[in-house]
């Protein structure tokens, strides 16, 4: 039994006014040809198909269209629901999908047999079971109580979550007892696990939410297919739970780190092998930074602009010791006629003038409490597991005092 795990495509996204849409479909041809390749039983999405609950037009269609090529390959697909995505549009479809050998599994909301799966080979046997767990929304398993605290609202969300892991897992075992099968289990997430390493697209969702949920709150499966965090990597030093991440970088940021889709094969119950497969890079992208003298020398490296080729998406940082009214004048002067568009450019702000001002279109009537709160934290350096687990006690703490300080307000 082969199963690809895969996440986060983002359907749709809005680039620096930039289209994916290319690199999004180059993908989709990528993964159908690796699909028969490697003669794959099933694709799970983890979540985050679409970057927005209402996707353009043209990526609904290249979701349609994706489900109609993989369905000639005898593949079964199942689509779980994120963050991002809407639960109408996703069920909008669903039961037109399911004709097509696709599960959509939206939301936890509905009864918890449809979230457990017979994963079928291309024998038609089934061979493996699955827990499709979407993201959990708070609304779908828990009722708020007058008096809560923030902490108090993240703890009973957490422990539902164990709940509902627990609940689906146990129905697992009992159809593989019921139904005499010898195959092994899986389940998928779609949430941020303690101690993982996020990049600069993805999205905290404080209050109503879970920042951040405990590796052993898991079921013990055979494998744990997560979903939302877009950088790969294993979860808890364990192999078998991970993180697929994005297969196209959402930020310049994603830079740092290949893009991959995790193949799984089992054979007779036991986990076989697991296997990174690294996705192409289907758009160039890169980031310069230095002053304004390293930048040109560094933008001399590149080729004229040709009219057959696509240009190199580029984030400029500029180091500058004084404010520049002409910066941008002078970047477009240096890239002039070469094969590579700006899309982003941005004065380095230096250690000694560092503070919020320097943001200069945006105010703080703009900008949320979390806002302001996120930028005092992108100053602080949270590497490890413990580091990790001090900016969630951090976060949580904050959220505490929002909510004390709105819970006030309301009163007077």
């Amino acid at each position: 039994m082969r199963i690809l795990h895969t996440s986060d495509w983002h359907l749709g996204q809005n680039f620096f006014t930039k289209s994916r849409k290319d690199e999004h479909q180059a993908f989709i041809r990528w993964l159908l040809e690796l699909v028969k390749t490697e003669k794959i039983d099933a694709v799970i999405i983890a979540g985050d198909v679409f970057d927005t609950g209402t996707p353009p037009s043209y990526a609904r269609e290249m979701y349609n269209q994706f489900v109609v090529d993989i369905s000639r390959t005898s593949c079964q697909l199942v689509i779980l629901g994120g963050n991002h995505d809407s639960v109408s549009t996703l069920n909008e479809s669903r039961q037109l999908l399911s004709c097509l050998n696709t599960r959509v599994i939206a939301s936890t909301s509905g009864e918890l047999d449809q979230q457990l799966i017979e994963l079928k080979n291309h024998e038609g046997q089934v061979g493996a079971l699955l827990c499709a767990v979407p993201f959990i929304r708070a609304r779908d398993v828990m009722q708020s109580a007058a008096g809560e605290s923030g902490r108090d609202k993240q703890k009973q969300l957490g422990e539902l979550i164990k709940d509902h892991y627990r609940a689906l897992y146990q129905k697992a075992i009992d159809h593989r007892e019921s139904h005499n099968l010898q195959v092994p289990i899986i389940t998928t997430g779609h949430l941020t696990a303690l101690g993982v390493t996020k990049t600069d697209s993805e999205r905290d969702i404080y209050i109503g939410s879970l920042d951040a949920f405990a590796a052993d709150g898991f079921p013990p499966a055979d494998y744990i297919a997560l979903g939302h965090i877009h950088r790969p990597q294993i979860v808890a030093k364990s192999e078998h739970i991970r993180y697929s991440g994005s297969p196209i970088p959402l930020s310049f940021d994603e830079l740092k780190w290949k893009k991959q889709v995790v193949m799984v094969e089992f054979s007779d119950n036991e986990q076989r092998q697991i296997t990174s497969v690294e996705v192409p890079m289907f758009r160039q992208m890169e980031v310069l930074r230095g002053d304004l003298a390293e930048i040109e020398s560094l933008l001399s490296q590149y080729p004229p602009a040709q009219e057959e080729d696509e240009p190199v998406w580029l984030f400029i940082e500029v180091e500058v010791q004084d404010y520049l009214s002409d910066l941008q004048l002078r970047i477009q002067a240096m890239t002039e006629g070469l094969n590579v568009e700006v899309i982003r450019l941005k004065r380095k702000k230096g250690e000694r003038r560092d503070n919020l001002t320097r943001e200069a279109t945006e105010t703080l009537a703009e900008l949320t409490p979390y806002d302001v709160f996120d930028k005092r934290l992108e100053k602080e350096q949270f590497e490890g597991e413990d580091e990790q687990k001090r900016l969630t006690r951090l976060k949580q703490k904050f959220s505490e005092i929002v909510l004390e300080v709105e819970h006030k307000e309301d009163g007077e």
